[in-house]
């Protein structure tokens, strides 16, 4: 297993329903993890760049992956992926896009953008949790990521 899976996850999701169905399969997945979850754009950005209630760098650690709905309130997800690829100093951190979003332009967009991958949410509760445990083994147990990602 990889080194960095110590460091937390952030989940992107306005949805409570869909944040709980992540908690109840990370759970199932024994997936050890801390999450961190903003509701909108504008919060994630927040936490990224430890602003307002975030300022706080222990309250907003640096994540290990980013988990992006596309669909969000204010700040869409696509407006938020934009901002990270551009920034030299998030843009090294992977970013999942998780959404229903089936549109070919989203997709095309998203990997325009720089996403990592583009995963459609199932609505089949077994499949999303298949998807979330080969998501996780992937990224970290198969991939590699250089050490200087997480500082």
């Amino acid at each position: 297993m990889n080194t960095i899976t110590n460091q937390p996850f952030l989940l992107v999701e306005d949805s409570d329903e869909d944040f709980f169905a992540f908690e109840r399969i990370f759970r199932k997945l024994s997936i050890t993890q801390a999450i961190y979850r903003c509701s909108d754009g504008e919060e994630a950005l927040d936490f990224l760049y430890h602003r307002g209630q975030y300022s706080d760098q222990k309250q907003a650690p640096r994540p290990s992956i980013i988990l992006l709905d596309l669909n969000l309130p204010g700040i869409d997800g696509r407006d938020v992926l934009a901002q990270i690829k551009q920034d030299s100093d998030l843009s090294i951190i992977p970013v999942v896009v998780f959404t229903t979003s089936s549109n070919p332009k989203d997709v095309e967009i998203c990997y325009q953008q720089g996403v990592n991958s583009y995963i459609i949410k199932p609505i089949n509760v077994n499949k999303l949790m298949r998807n979330i445990q080969l998501l996780m083994e992937y990224w970290f147990e198969a991939n590699t990521l250089p050490n200087f990602v997480y500082k």
